[in-house]
Parts: C-alpha cells; structure tokens; sequence
C-alpha cells in the first residue's frame, strides 16, 4: 500500500493562501528553519498589495509593514492573539493574506 501527503491548501501564481494563525505560525516558522534569516513576507491582497514581514520571537511576533522597496516603514510587536486583531487577521478571515510557496 502506498500513501502520500497531499497539501490541500490552494497555491495561486507560486503563493499560498494562509487561513489561520496556526498556518501563518507555521509558514514563519518554517521560512526562518529554511533561510536562517528572521521573519517571512506575507501580503494582503488588494489594490495596494500591502506586504508585512512577520518573526517570531520568544514572546511572539514582531510584525513590520514594509514599504515597496521592503524596507520596514514601522514595527510593532504582537503577542499571537493580537493578530486576529490586526489588519493581517482581518486579511485572514477574508482570504486575502498570501505568503511565497518557498520563503523569500
């Protein structure tokens, strides 16, 4: 018998959707392990396009908003429940927060 491991989750154009803060856990988690560098790209989809790198930290994350060259215009640190609260959790529930399939 054989059995595979099938990722359910839609990939458009190279990104993935990301649904939750669990999967965004995951996804910052894994783009850190891969690159050794802190953090991932996330964008909320829309007219602007607008794009936050994402780290992990020990006592949650440091979110910055990041300008269209990728420099960061402004940080902020959240515990993980803050995000539902954040324009990045509002993406979420809306699913119009996409991250690169391989971290960037």
């Amino acid at each position: 018998m054989y059995g595979a491991i099938v990722n359910t989750k839609p990939a458009f154009g190279g990104h993935v959707a990301v649904r939750n803060v669990v999967d965004m856990e995951f996804l910052v988690k894994e783009s850190e392990v891969i690159t050794g560098r802190p953090g991932r790209k996330f964008i909320i989809c829309g007219a602007d396009r607008i794009a936050y790198r994402v780290q992990s930290n020990s006592s949650g994350y440091e979110v910055h908003r990041l300008d269209e060259a990728g420099n960061s215009m402004c940080a902020e640190h959240m515990l993980p429940e803050m995000i539902a609260m954040h324009s990045l959790g509002e993406a979420m529930r809306e699913g119009c927060l996409i991250t690169s399939l391989l971290p960037d």
